[in-house]
C-alpha cells in the first residue's frame, strides 16, 4: 500500500550524529555518506521513504554535513562530462538522487538527542502525521515496512513504531516495549517503553528499530520531556508519555520480520555491504563466486 494514499507525505531523517564509531573515516565525511556497495547509506533511506509515497523530506543536520546536501544536488560539471562521453549509465546514477524528492534541511544546533532532533522538525511538519527514518537501519525494498506502518496509523490513529524481536542479552542496546495484554500477531498495542534498560530489566525482547510513524502530538510530548538516558531528550521517553495519554491516541508496534541491514557499527556495516552486494544482479554472480572461494581457502588454511 502506498503511504500517499493514506495522507502521509512528510518524512524526517535525523542526520546530525557525529559517527564516532567509524572514526577516522568520519572525521571529515558524514557517516551517512559512507558507501554501502556503491551508494551512500543515506540514499537507501531516502529511496525507502520515496517508495512509500513520501515526497517531502526534511533532514535534521549538524556541522560538517554539507556533503549530504551536495549529494542530493546537481553536479552540472560531472553530469556534462558524462553526457559528452556518452556514459548514460553513470549519468543516470549521478542524477538519480537529485530527482528523488523535495528535500529540505535544518540544523539541529546542539546535539541534544534524537527527541530534540525530531522536535526541530515541528514547524516543517505542522499538525499532520509524519514518518521518522533513522539511517543506521536499512530496510530491504522488498519488505514495505513503512507503508504498513502508515496503514496501521491511518486505521488506529496515534503513533506507530517498528519493533524487532532481539536476543534478551541485547535488549540493553535498544528501546524496549511492554505490550498490552492480549497483544498478538505482528501488530501489537504498546503500554510502555523503556530506553536502553539495564541488563535483565527489559519489559520484553521487543526492541524499537529506526522507523516511526508519529502523530503530531509527539511535539508537545517532546517539549515537556526532560533529558533522560545519556542526558539527552529521548524520543522513546516522549512515546512513553503518549502511550499513557488517552487523548494522544494509542501507540502501536509493527513487528518486523523482514530483511534489515544494520549499518550502526563496523561489523554490522561490513555484513550489510556483503549481503547487499551478494544480491545485486550486476555484482552478485562474480562476488558470490569469489566469496565462496575466499571462505573455502581460508577455512582450509585455518584447519591446516
Amino acid at each position: 500500500m502506498n503511504v500517499a494514499s493514506v495522507g502521509i507525505t512528510k518524512a524526517v531523517v535525523p542526520v546530525a550524529g557525529l559517527g564516532t564509531r567509524f572514526l577516522p573515516a568520519t572525521k571529515a565525511t558524514p557517516k551517512e555518506m559512507l558507501p554501502v556497495v556503491d551508494k551512500p547509506a543515506i540514499q537507501y533511506v531516502v529511496e525507502e521513504a520515496v517508495s512509500a509515497g513520501m515526497s517531502d523530506i526534511l533532514m535534521v543536520t549538524g556541522r560538517n554535513k554539507r556533503p549530504l546536501e551536495d549529494h542530493f544536488d546537481r553536479n552540472h560539471e560531472l553530469e556534462e562530462t558524462l553526457r559528452r562521453k556518452g556514459d548514460a549509465d553513470r549519468l543516470q546514477r549521478v542524477s538519480a538522487p537529485t530527482d528523488l524528492a523535495d528535500i529540505h534541511y535544518i540544523r539541529q544546533g546542539d546535539p541534544r538527542g534524537l527527541g530534540h532532533a525530531v522536535l526541530c522538525a515541528a514547524r516543517h511538519v505542522g499538525a499532520e502525521p509524519f514518518a521518522v527514518l533513522l539511517g543506521d537501519d536499512l530496510i530491504d525494498p522488498r519488505d514495505p515496512l513503512l507503508a504498513q506502518m502508515a496503514q496501521i496509523q491511518a486505521q488506529h490513529g496515534g503513533s506507530v513504531v517498528a519493533l524487532m524481536e532481539v536476543d534478551p542479552a541485547q535488549t540493553h542496546l535498544y528501546g524496549c516495549a511492554r505490550l498490552r495484554p492480549g497483544a498478538g500477531g505482528d501488530v501489537v498495542a504498546i503500554a510502555d517503553l523503556v530506553e536502553k534498560p539495564e541488563p535483565g530489566t527489559a519489559p520484553s525482547n521487543y526492541a524499537v528499530i529506526g522507523r516511526y510513524v508519529l502523530a503530531p502530538e509527539i511535539f508537545q510530548a517532546l517539549r515537556t520531556t526532560a533529558p533522560g538516558r545519556g542526558g539527552e531528550i529521548q524520543l522513546t521517553d516522549a512515546l512513553r508519555t503518549l502511550a499513557a495519554t488517552a487523548s494522544a491516541g494509542p501507540v502501536h508496534g509493527v513487528v518486523f520480520r523482514g530483511r534489515r541491514y544494520d549499518t550502526g557499527d563496523r561489523a554490522d556495516y561490513l555484513r550489510a555491504t556483503v549481503r547487499l552486494a551478494w544480491e545485486r544482479e550486476d555484482l552478485g554472480p562474480e562476488f558470490r563466486s569469489w566469496l565462496r572461494d575466499f571462505v573455502a581457502q581460508h577455512s582450509l588454511a585455518s584447519a591446516a
